[in-house]
């Protein structure tokens, strides 16, 4: 008998740990559903990694940007979501939407994602669309965005759509906007610098050093490695060539020379088939180079727009 109950114990006991493991996956699996919208205050609003001024800046906001609020329980601050940015803004340059009257756009982030006729799995699936649709979105109900789509109006659950800034889907978050050909010619004004492995200021450059030293003054904070900005998660990933602009990220990756990286180079594009980049080769230092033939064009692996 004591053997029986003993096992009996174990069993319970394991089954209590199961429902906690699969309560806490279920809660990790919501928590990017929003709870509330927000928008922005302030402009040049910094997203920052976590909930505090010392934290390092994801990208900027501009003024009046519809976002997805996260986390409003902390505080003097609110959790984020926008345009695939996740980050933490003061409470200071947000307001919260209370009359759920607005007027933005979204992104889907999956494919084959359901438009419900009410904001609930048990709504009846109305069309279905697929990732980087853009849907207007029109309001907010426990956690499912209001939306129009495909020529009908629905609901999406907040996780699977990303608030993004214009019907192409670009965004203003981090958006460069006018500001492109200003990084292209901030970045120009230190052609000739030399070369050196490491190196992130202008007495020298590596390839990661000058393309982090250019945004961080445009107010993005990027890692210092090209594998790292690649994997980032920053911007919009660019894919083709002929569809980039001026002020985009432009990496590469030789395989001779990433170790298994994602990349071994990074540079900014200046337009014209042409990217300006600090090179280690022997005429190297910061030039600007062809990347639409030669060394760069077959290794060209996709540019970020922010």
């Amino acid at each position: 008998m004591t053997h029986f109950v003993g096992k009996a114990v174990r069993i319970a006991t394991l089954s209590m740990i199961a429902a906690l493991l699969m309560g806490a996956t279920a809660l990790a699996a919501e928590s990017d559903i929003a709870v509330a919208i927000g928008a922005t205050t302030g402009s040049s609003l910094r997203l920052r990694s976590q909930p505090s001024l010392d934290a390092s800046v994801i990208t900027m906001l501009d003024e009046d940007v519809p976002v997805a609020v996260l986390d409003n329980t902390l505080d003097g601050w609110y959790k984020i979501n926008y345009n695939g940015n996740t980050g933490f803004v003061s409470a200071d340059y947000m307001l919260i939407d209370r009359d759920n009257i607005f007027d933005a756009y979204g992104r889907v982030e999956g494919d084959g994602v359901n438009v419900r006729s009410i904001a609930s799995t048990d709504g009846d699936v109305l069309t279905v669309m697929n990732r980087n649709s853009i849907a207007t979105v029109s309001g907010f109900e426990d956690g499912w965005y209001k939306i129009t789509a495909n020529g009908v109006d629905g609901y999406i659950r907040s996780d699977y759509l990303t608030m993004c800034g214009d019907s192409s889907g670009a965004g203003a978050a981090g958006s460069l906007g006018g500001a492109a050909n200003d990084v292209v010619s901030f970045a120009k004004q230190y052609l000739g610098t030399r070369y050196v492995y490491g190196g992130s200021t202008p007495s020298g450059f590596d390839c990661s050093g000058f393309t982090m030293y250019v945004y961080k003054n445009f107010g993005y904070s990027l890692p210092h490695t090209a594998t790292g900005q690649w994997q980032s998660g920053y911007g919009t990933r660019i894919y083709n060539i002929s569809e980039l602009q001026p002020g985009d990220l432009v990496f590469f990756c030789d395989p001779s020379r990433s170790n298994g990286k994602a990349c071994s180079h990074a540079g900014i594009y200046v337009g014209g088939g042409q990217h300006i980049h600090a090179s280690s080769s022997r005429s190297g230092g910061v030039i600007i180079s062809d990347l639409t033939s030669g060394y760069y064009n077959t290794y060209f692996v996709g540019g970020i727009r922010l």
